[in-house]
């Protein structure tokens, strides 16, 4: 076999070698171009898959045309639902793209803001860092938005969206205004009908008659009764008195010397608060009594007692406080604003929690001189007749002064957004568009106030819903005054300031996205 392996090659075996290479270089090239179909047909069929997939989750997502709007704010838009960024409310689905006012054809697209912060804009779609979507601003949402209001835009609100968000307005109404003013009052002791019941004379507390705080007396009750050395002194010397002019007549003396011991004696036991009864009683009986009973100088309420019985009492002593409330006072706290319209002597009416149904009738007896640094406000005294003891002392009510009302416009007070430097109303003008407007108010009449200036008679103000108007309005203003009526401008390109290394560069421009007043509103992440 050695031998056989080293002869050259027949004829026969020359002619089957070429013929099986080429046999395998054929399949080879079929293997290829199969492969070849398969990858190109699946390539087409994973294409068309991909396709169908990416057209399911569009629709799934509310990509097929569908849109959802912000029922108070049009100009947030998406592709799906959510809620709005500005107010929360939430987006309302309006099919085929369109939103309540039609189509966005033919309406001109200025550029695209932040939907936090108006300032943010940018030319072309994007989403701020927190993901959500730039919002797209038109040229009819910041054109005709001027009012003569600074920093506010004339809003427009159609019917439908009106209702959703309970928009209610009012006529501006001619009628009474001012005359009457409501104020907080507490009702207070009158001080001129405070007594106090004092002792003259040092003695000791034999028995008490009224014994507790708040008992209801009156006038000639007694109170209590005291055993004086002192006052049983000074009845021994009214005696004796009386028995020396009597001896003196009988002897045919001048009776003067007489009486004018007598006179002398009396007059100590009345300045010691001697009731002229008791005086009587002695000279009646000529016998003095051991203990003396003091009585009500008024009529009222006990509020103070510091008395009991065995109690020692000097000279000076204020056991008992009486106070008479059939009349009392209210003091009742006027803003300055006001002080100008209210009178000494005007009529008053009282109403008090106690007495929801009652209306009680005084009048203005004084009028503080001093103000309050405070609160701003001049305590005024107001006296109430109270025969039946049913207004209380520290009692809280609500005080209404009557003075003479005029005529005027007026609007309900709900309509008025106060900013705190001016007062601002919303006014219907007609075609859902609702316009600030400045006005001047005056006198406060139950839930209406006087209008001065910025409102005609007949014209309607928004009464529910103006906080959401106002917001509006403020971010339309807001939005009109970045535009400048005509669009974002595109910043030029970057440049260095002069002096730096780069002396051939020009000098630089506000930094990108810095939304500074007075300039044109930036693109973050917009380059040139």
């Amino acid at each position: 076999m050695t031998n056989e392996s080293k002869l050259p090659p027949t004829d026969g075996q020359i002619s089957r070698a070429p013929r099986r290479r080429f046999e395998w270089g054929v399949v080879i090239l079929v293997a290829l171009a199969a492969s070849g179909l398969v990858g190109v047909g699946a390539y087409w069929i994973g294409h068309s898959v991909g396709e169908h997939h990416s057209s399911s989750a569009a629709t799934d997502r509310g990509d097929s045309g569908a849109r959802y709007q912000c029922p108070m704010h049009p100009s947030i838009v998406q592709d799906h639902p959510g809620e709005c960024p500005i107010c929360g409310m939430k987006l309302v689905k309006v099919d085929g793209g369109k939103g309540q006012r039609g189509s966005d054809g033919g309406r001109r697209l200025l550029y695209y803001r932040s939907p936090m912060d108006p300032k943010v804009t940018s030319p072309t779609p994007k989403k701020d860092e927190m993901g959500m979507d730039y919002v797209p601003v038109y040229e009819d949402e910041v054109s005709g938005v001027q009012s003569s209001v600074e920093g506010l835009a004339t809003v427009d609100i159609d019917p439908a969206r009106q209702q959703l968000i309970g928009l209610t307005t009012a006529e501006v109404s001619a009628g009474p205004v001012g005359g009457a003013w409501r104020t907080v009052g507490r009702v207070a002791i009158d001080e001129t009908r405070v007594r106090h019941m004092n002792v003259k004379v040092p003695g000791f507390v034999e028995h008490v008659y009224v014994d507790f705080v708040g008992k209801k007396v009156k006038q000639g009750d007694p109170l209590f009764t005291i055993y004086s050395p002192e006052l049983l002194s000074a009845q021994e010397e009214y005696l004796l008195a009386l028995r020396t002019r009597g001896a003196l007549a009988k002897k045919g003396t001048l009776e003067s010397d007489g009486d004018a011991l007598v006179k002398a004696a009396r007059k100590k036991l009345s300045l010691w608060d001697i009731p002229e009864s008791e005086i009587a009683r002695i000279e009646r009986t000529g016998e003095p009594t051991k203990t003396l009973t003091f009585y009500s100088p008024v009529s009222g309420v006990v509020t103070k007692k510091d008395v009991v019985e065995g109690m020692k009492l000097d000279a000076g002593a204020m056991p008992y406080e009486i106070v008479d409330l059939s009349k009392v006072w209210v003091l009742a706290d006027v803003y300055e604003t006001e002080l100008q319209f209210v009178k000494e002597g005007m009529p008053a009416s009282l109403t008090l929690k106690a007495f929801p149904n009652r209306e009680f009738k005084g009048k203005v007896m004084f009028i503080d001189p001093l103000l309050n640094p405070e609160t701003r406000t001049v305590k005024v005294r107001l006296a109430f007749a109270n025969p039946s003891g049913e207004i209380r002392p520290e009692m809280f009510g609500e005080v209404v002064l009557h003075g003479t009302p005029r005529e005027g416009l007026r609007i309900p007070q709900d309509a008025v957004i106060d900013s705190g430097t001016e007062k601002i109303v919303f006014v219907a003008v007609g075609e859902g568009k609702f316009q600030p407007r400045k006005v001047r108010l005056g006198d406060v009449s139950g839930n209406n106030v006087e209008v001065i200036s910025g409102l005609q008679l007949g014209e309607q103000v928004v009464t529910r819903a103006n906080f959401l108007i106002d917001s509006e309005s403020r971010l339309r203003a807001s939005l009109a005054e970045l535009s400048g009526g005509a669009g974002p401008k595109v910043p030029e390109r970057a440049r260095v300031l002069s002096g730096s290394a780069d002396t051939d560069s020009e000098p630089a421009q506000p930094r990108l996205g810095s939304g500074d007043a007075g300039t044109p509103p930036t693109h973050q992440g917009h380059r040139p």
